[in-house]
């Protein structure tokens, strides 16, 4: 018989970081709030949580990240003029942000990595599993991902993590997973993580990408991880331990994502995210792929 686990509903947001690799965009706007089309990336992944059933959603924020929070809130200025003006369609679009979700926000008052951010959280989520979304990969609304993860997690306990496969000359840019099969094609069992390693000593080609379904046990972990790489906190050491002893907060898995990502964490990979999501829009679509063919016809 399967074992049924609490329900997950909450989600926890990491945005703290300075966005050091758009300077001098992020001097004053945070790296979350840069467009990608239309929408600040941070609102593609607050739906992503939310379309999962997340509803509950705790921001880690710092300095300067005051825009995350307007945001999703109300602005009744702007309503009232578009309201005033009749413009249904564009107060419609604005009022979505701030209806979305519930939304907390708590600062991480030392940039210590994204293991401290998520310790950040232990207040909020108390003693139930949680989600944890990094804003810098946006995962395609049609290939759901966090739902199956919440539902591997629900299922057999402890946490999910979710994998890609990269080249292995890339995966040094990565955590990477060792693991072992499961019945299920897209799940496999992790028996080790490694945070960045060279490609000779990688234990395999899955990369960690950002989307995490957690143990609570993980905040007692981190509470005594000492700094890592980077001299950081990093989440991925206190994920070692828990792989390496169920006892400490059940086994973990990984989900092997084959769907549609977006890093919007690179400034190459940024450009092209918007493209690939223009392309694909009804109403911009098949004016700019006309356009975008003609460009790159001449271009060549």
């Amino acid at each position: 018989m399967t074992q049924s686990h609490p329900r997950i509903s909450k989600a926890v947001i990491p945005a703290a970081g300075l966005g050091t690799r758009f300077l001098p965009a992020t001097k004053a706007t945070p790296k979350e709030m840069l467009p990608v089309v239309d929408k600040p990336a941070i609102q593609y992944v607050v739906e992503e949580a939310v379309t999962a059933g997340l509803s509950d959603v705790l921001m880690i924020t710092g300095r300067n990240k005051r825009p995350l929070e307007d945001h999703f809130d109300r602005n009744y200025e702007l309503e009232s003029a578009l309201t005033r003006k009749g413009d249904a369609e564009r107060l419609k679009k604005v009022q979505e942000s701030s209806d979305l979700a519930t939304m907390h926000y708590v600062r991480q008052g030392d940039p210590r990595g994204l293991g401290h951010a998520v310790l950040c959280a232990a207040p909020h989520v108390g003693d139930q599993p949680f989600a944890v979304l990094l804003g810098d990969d946006l995962i395609d609304p049609r290939d759901p991902l966090l739902a199956r993860m919440v539902e591997i997690q629900e299922r057999e306990g402890g946490s999910v993590i979710a994998l890609m496969e990269v080249a292995p000359e890339q995966i040094h840019q990565y955590g990477c997973a060792a693991v072992e099969p499961t019945a299920e094609g897209d799940v496999v069992r992790i028996t080790g993580l490694v945070e960045k390693p060279e490609a000779a000593e990688a234990p395999s080609n899955l990369a960690i990408i950002g989307r995490y379904v957690l143990d609570p046990a993980v905040f007692g972990i981190l509470r005594r991880t000492e700094p890592g790489r980077g001299g950081e906190i990093q989440l991925t050491d206190a994920l070692q331990l828990l792989a390496e002893d169920e006892k400490a907060g059940g086994p973990v898995h990984g989900v092997v994502f084959k769907g549609r990502r977006y890093d919007t964490g690179d400034r190459s990979d940024y450009l092209r995210a918007i493209v690939r999501l223009a392309c694909e829009r009804e109403d911009l679509g098949p004016d700019f792929k006309t356009w975008l063919r003609s460009y790159v016809t001449e271009e060549m």
